[in-house]
């Protein structure tokens, strides 16, 4: 191995600890701004540039979203979430889903703060056969099912990637 190889491996090795820390901090802290996040690695010793955490903020597919106390913070998506932290719970939309209640045709489903958007585009990528559409706002999803689609078989196509759903 040479010096090039080895200065590689050491800088994708601190790039990896950096990447850990950073969904550290934002898993136990609300992190409002990139400021407070450099703060907060500056002081667990990590030799890190506002433009290189820009970098891993985009790189991770790290996202600013509402809070429960109506502010903005810093959330990991899907992308960056470790498989142990959603556990067997099924991914984000998993995580992120409240609960589901019908009217008529349509259904609504309310999900944490700040995710329904990425729970309405999985629906609308993975349930295609039997969700025409959806239509999210912050907590909140509208579902417009196909014609001739029972709620039942909503919920079992709903059921493959949220498993919590009933």
């Amino acid at each position: 191995m040479n010096l090039h190889q080895y200065c590689i491996i050491i800088q994708n090795m601190s790039k990896k600890n950096r990447h850990k820390a950073i969904k550290d901090a934002i898993l136990s802290t609300d992190v409002t701004s990139q400021d407070i996040l450099l703060n907060i690695l500056i002081s667990k010793g990590y030799d890190v540039t506002q433009a290189t955490l820009s970098r891993d903020i985009k790189e991770m597919k790290i996202v600013k979203a509402p809070t429960t106390s109506g502010g903005y913070a810093y959330q990991l998506t899907e992308n960056s979430i470790d498989s142990h932290i959603l556990g067997e719970r099924g991914g984000l939309s998993a995580y992120g889903f409240i609960s589901i209640e019908f009217s008529g045709h349509l259904a609504v489903i309310k999900t944490r703060p700040g995710y329904a958007m990425a729970i309405a585009g999985e629906i609308d990528h993975k349930a295609t056969r039997t969700i025409l559409g959806t239509v999210a706002g912050d907590d909140t999803i509208l579902l417009i099912p196909k014609e001739n689609v029972s709620r039942e078989d909503v919920i079992t196509s709903l059921s493959m990637f949220i498993p919590n759903i009933q």
